[in-house]
């Protein structure tokens, strides 16, 4: 409490008096009384425990009664949350049962301490999370569930539990109560609910929260462009359609169906159509790839399981939204994107493939429109076209170096950001198995068995006083870590120029290819770029272009990889012209790689390798294959725009978004990415009134690393 001064005059009366006819005598002032002065009242101490007053406890006592009563009644309602249940592989049913088994029964029985598991309903449990933990710090190896308990349902099912219930408390990440269901649901719906509410508030003559129709006559709905059509041209221009946007979706590469069989004439016949490939076309990058759905910004934000939920109602299949670490496939991602372009075509998207945005259209620092021609080698010559726009979202993909370079011309702000280079390693996927589940190596049954194909995912920092660097100002210490690891998967060229060569991982849904690989990366940054002389916001593009050139000249052209045995490349020799068997079908040549970096570079990849074998003892083998070059790991660059509005900060009405812009790293978070780009630009627009962040949570950068 704050302290408080009362202040005095110099004359004062010690009694008032209204009657006229009793005058008491004035009393004269004194100099001690001729300035005013105060009385400062000690602070009030708050009475605890036995220094309360007997009504101050009463009180209390009353408002803990009550808050028990409350506490005790809410017990009954939603649901109760039971995490890091474990089931043991011989009694789990395995990887692709969601289910709640006779096993898992047991384990919530435990934790609700009822006397007779089998007198549990399993139609009250719901399995949210299962994943499987192969840590060898474990007596064994075991699936982990997370199961949410509904109380209502089981008191109405099994009465009995109700006193079980009554004594079960919350316990920091064991149980927890949520009184709610708090799990959104995918984009669509959000978007129409919000659109309800703001029905009933025009009703009311409130003021709207979305608004996506207009009475007036005259009304022109906006015109947005997105270019792009990966994950975060796809959700933003999901977003936008969905708020009467009057949306254009253009996409340099073709569609997935077209795209595959260019895919194919490349894989069968080295045939490189540079617009529609492993990068470019619909779906992005990850279409073509282990179509990984893990995401650093959090699995379980409101943001991400609206993305996921959104994927299922496309045509994923539910189990991505229990797996512990989800994934599609290449097999998977191309009928869901077909079905989600049969959507946005039916909310008015108009589609266009085979379009590259060559330009934008700028008036007085803002953008109103695109210069677009057609992309495909076969079409008949024509003069580029110009359309106009209200807003443009930029949402191209990092190997989209063209438009980097057309920014610029703009006077846009690219800044330089680190990303990570290195080679791709490759096992059998066998002795992955075998290394991660020693005697339960068996049961992957090459991914019909009960546990996953096996993975990793290795991070380490790597001193480099041992090694000789570029200059005094490089940094001292590197992440080294893998990166995209694609179990039961194959290796893939990435190429965009014929005479760059780059390459990723890809595989099925079912993961059944018997090689296992990952990219063994480190992180460069613009001391790297300045010490081989490459300056500008452009530095880390010219420096991944060294590098793929420098590759495609050690294969000897033709897309032929240049690779080394692990061994080999520790000890700086080449046994032979003989390598093991790979998974990349346009051929390899044996090549010193230790030849391709930098040394410092090289150094951090053989320290790196030491250590993941000491993590994962057996990686360093003769039958592990590295393969060069990997340089596209994310954006070498990234475009400055507003963190509230997504609007670019050198350009009005450019939205630059997802992966090529530098915003995200992955399927999940350029697809977050973008929806939050939407709703950003239909505020912007007019078209949404409420708050973003109460619609989609809290937006989470994913940085420059991606799994």
């Amino acid at each position: 409490m704050a302290s408080t001064k009362i202040l005095f005059p110099s004359h004062f009366q010690p009694f008032l008096n209204s009657n006229p006819k009793f005058r008491f005598p004035k009393i004269k002032s004194f100099s001690l009384y001729s300035n005013p002065f105060c009385i400062t009242c000690s602070k009030k101490v708050k009475r605890r425990g036995k220094l309360r007053y007997p009504s101050e406890k009463k009180k209390l006592k009353q408002q803990q009664e009550e808050a028990a009563k409350f506490y005790a009644e809410s017990k009954f309602e939603g649901i109760w949350r039971l995490s890091k249940l474990t089931v043991s592989v011989d009694k789990d049913p395995g990887k692709d049962f969601l289910g709640v088994s006779d096993a898992l029964v047991e384990e919530i029985a435990k934790v609700l301490e009822f006397p007779v598991a089998s007198m549990l309903p399993q139609e009250a449990f719901k399995v949210v999370r299962k994943s499987f933990d192969a840590r060898k710090l474990q007596k064994e190896q075991k699936f982990v569930y997370t199961v949410d308990v509904d109380v209502p349902k089981l008191l109405n099912l099994e009465p009995r539990t109700w006193e079980f219930i009554a004594e079960l408390e919350p316990k920091v990440g064991l149980v927890e109560h949520l009184p709610h269901d708090r799990t959104p649901g995918d984009i669509m719906s959000i978007i129409h609910a919000c659109r309800s509410q703001d029905a009933t508030a025009s009703e009311h003559g409130d003021q709207n929260l979305c608004n996506g129709s207009h009475a007036n006559a005259s009304y022109r709905k906006p015109k947005v462009a997105v270019v792009g059509s990966g994950p975060a041209g796809l959700f933003a221009s999901l977003v936008l359609a969905e708020f009467g946007v009057d949306v254009t979706l253009m996409e340099r590469g073709e569609a997935v169906e077209k795209r595959g069989r260019d895919i194919g004439a490349l894989v069968v016949r080295r045939i490189l159509q540079e617009e529609s490939n492993f990068c470019f076309g619909e779906g992005g990058a990850g279409t073509w790839s282990d179509g990984k759905l893990v995401t650093r910004i959090g699995r379980n934000s409101g943001s991400v399981l609206a993305v996921l939920k959104t994927l299922v109602q496309f045509g994923a299949p539910q189990k991505i939204l229990i797996d512990g670490k989800p994934h599609l496939g290449t097999d998977k991602l191309i009928p869901l994107l077909q079905n989600f372009r049969r959507y946005l075509e039916l909310l008015g998207v108009d589609i266009k493939f085979g379009t590259r945005v060559d330009d934008l259209l700028v008036e007085d620092k803002h953008v109103v429109g695109v210069k677009v021609s057609d992309s495909r080698e076969n079409s008949s010559p024509s003069t580029s076209q110009q359309l106009g726009y209200d807003a443009v979202v930029l949402a191209v993909g990092h190997s989209a170096r063209d438009t980097y370079q057309m920014l610029l011309s703009h006077g846009v702000s690219l800044v330089e950001k680190d990303f990570a280079v290195g080679l791709r390693v490759e096992h059998p996927q066998e002795l992955i198995n075998s290394i991660q589940y020693s005697g339960l190596a068996n049961e992957v049954q090459s991914g019909r068995g009960k546990v996953p194909v096996a993975d990793y995912k290795v991070v380490e920092y790597v001193n480099t006083d041992g090694i000789t660097l570029p200059s005094n100002s490089a940094p001292r210490n590197r992440s080294c870590y893998s990166f995209c690891m694609c179990p039961g998967g194959q290796v893939v060229l990435t190429s965009t120029d014929p005479s760059e060569l780059c390459i990723n991982g890809m595989s099925f849904s079912r993961r059944s290819s018997k090689w296992a690989n990952a990219a063994l990366v480190v992180t460069v940054s613009s001391k790297d770029f300045a010490a081989l002389d490459l300056h500008g916001p452009l530095a880390g593009v010219e420096f991944q272009r060294m590098f793929e050139r420098k590759a495609a000249a050690m294969g000897g052209g033709n897309f032929v990889v240049p690779v080394q045995t692990v061994t080999d490349f520790l000890d700086n020799k080449l046994s032979g012209t003989s390598v093991p068997s790979s998974s990349y079908r346009l051929g390899v040549k044996a090549t010193n790689l230790r030849e391709l970096f930098p040394s410092h570079i090289t150094g951090s990849l053989q320290q790196s390798l030491l250590k993941f074998d000491k993590e994962l003892p057996g990686f360093i083998s003769s039958d592990a294959l590295l393969h060069g070059v990997e340089t596209r790991t994310s954006s070498p660059v990234q475009i400055s725009r507003s963190a509230d509005t997504y609007e670019c900060t050198s350009l009005r009405g450019l939205y630059p978004i997802g992966e090529g812009a530098g915003y995200a790293g992955g399927i999940v978070s350029a697809a977050v990415d973008g929806m939050y780009s939407g709703f950003a630009l239909a505020k912007s627009l007019g078209l949404f009134h409420g708050n973003i962040e109460s619609v989609l949570g809290k937006a989470q950068s994913a940085g420059f690393i991606k799994y």
